[in-house]
């Protein structure tokens, strides 16, 4: 008696469409992905040249402009002109700059832990990275008073949120946990540092408690060009990293553990590995602007709308997103209600809500 063995091939992102589908996926099709991606880098560019251009400081875009027409051309700058550069330089450009790279990490790390984990609904911090984060930096708050430097409070939001992530990839990798068990320890972790952190505010006293709540709000308000540099170093390590394990990632995300290992995929080397990269990305995020939410939750799902999901190109797509989400947010957050400012991680959040919730609902309707 012989017994035949028959093969399926991995799912693929569109292989569960309805019938009379195909027709809408090749019309999506017909713009090529690299187009699309020159597009966002387009788009990118021009919300940069805006967000430069506007603000509080007083200073019109036209002479903003003529500043840097000036400087480009090697021409003294004078009156007008020089206090203009001043405020483009120390203020504006580095504000604008930290948004456009911080969101471009998030959004890595949410696309990252989204196919690690098989869950579309995870985030960056998913794992307690951002809870953590909030404990370390209230905590250096309440230790050091409420005239803790910046770098001081970042150093301490940094090693506690990699100290905690650290341990918890460190347990999963001595006892092979699966991918479920470790959003679930996540969770956990969550909620602990959640807790941890609402008693240290209790105990605090006014100035103190304002302090950290600031902190907590997330913010690029304080951007210096340091923090400009350490997250575009870290970002600009991650990434070609994240790219390299692309369509290792295309065979977890889409057939599974199972079904990754039989193709050759070393399966926990690679969910260890790349969860590290995208704790990485959120700390340094977090340590330097605070926490903002949404983005690697909305950015990740923006790109499949756009490109599917092909982690060749969703990675790349959505950087682009997170970091023009990030940039438009806090566009808005300067101009609203100029001139007091809005800090960028409650924009996010009003703007990325909406955004998700109709994300959401389409997808309800297109398995409908």
């Amino acid at each position: 008696m012989t017994s035949t063995l028959t093969t399926h091939p991995a799912p693929t992102p569109d292989a569960d469409r309805r019938p009379d589908e195909p027709s809408r996926l090749a019309t999506r099709r017909r713009v090529p992905a690299s187009v699309v991606l020159l597009a966002g880098v387009a788009l990118t560019v021009v919300a940069l040249a805006v967000s430069v251009s506007v603000g509080t400081a007083g200073v019109s875009p036209a002479t903003m402009w003529r500043a840097v027409q000036a400087t480009a051309l090697g021409q003294e700058r004078t009156g007008d002109l020089a206090s203009a550069y001043t405020v483009l330089t120390g203020l504006r450009l580095p504000r604008a700059l930290l948004a456009l790279t911080a969101g471009a990490a998030l959004a890595l790390a949410g696309v990252l832990m989204q196919a690690l984990l098989h869950n579309p609904l995870v985030s960056p911090f998913t794992l307690g990275v951002s809870p953590a984060a909030a404990f370390g930096a209230a905590a250096a708050i309440l230790l050091i008073g409420p005239s803790a430097s910046g770098g001081v409070v970042a150093l301490a939001a940094f090693a506690v949120a990699l100290g905690v992530s650290g341990a918890l990839l460190g347990v999963a990798a001595a006892r092979s946990l699966g991918a479920a068990t470790l959003l679930l320890l996540g969770i956990a972790l969550t909620q602990l540092f959640e807790a941890l952190t609402s008693a240290l505010q209790f105990t605090a006293d006014e100035n103190t408690l304002q302090r950290i709540v600031r902190w907590t709000f997330g913010s690029v308000n304080e951007a210096r060009w340091t923090d400009v540099g350490l997250v575009a170093l870290v970002l600009a390590a991650a990434a070609p990293i994240a790219l390299w394990f692309a369509v290792r990632l295309n065979a977890v995300a889409f057939a599974g553990d199972d079904a990754a290992t039989s193709l050759g995929v070393h399966v926990p080397a690679l969910r260890t590995g790349l969860i590290t990269v995208s704790v990485l990305l959120a700390a340094v995020v977090v340590s330097t602007c605070g926490i903002i939410g949404f983005v690697g939750l909305v950015a990740p799902h923006i790109a499949r709308l756009a490109l599917g999901s092909d982690h060749r190109v969703l990675i790349p797509a959505s950087m682009l997103a997170g970091g023009l989400l990030l940039l438009v947010s806090d566009t808005i957050g300067r101009t609203i209600i100029a001139p007091a400012v809005v800090p960028v991680g409650i924009v996010v959040a009003v703007v990325g809500a909406p955004v998700f919730i109709q994300l959401v609902l389409r997808r309800r309707r297109a398995a409908a």
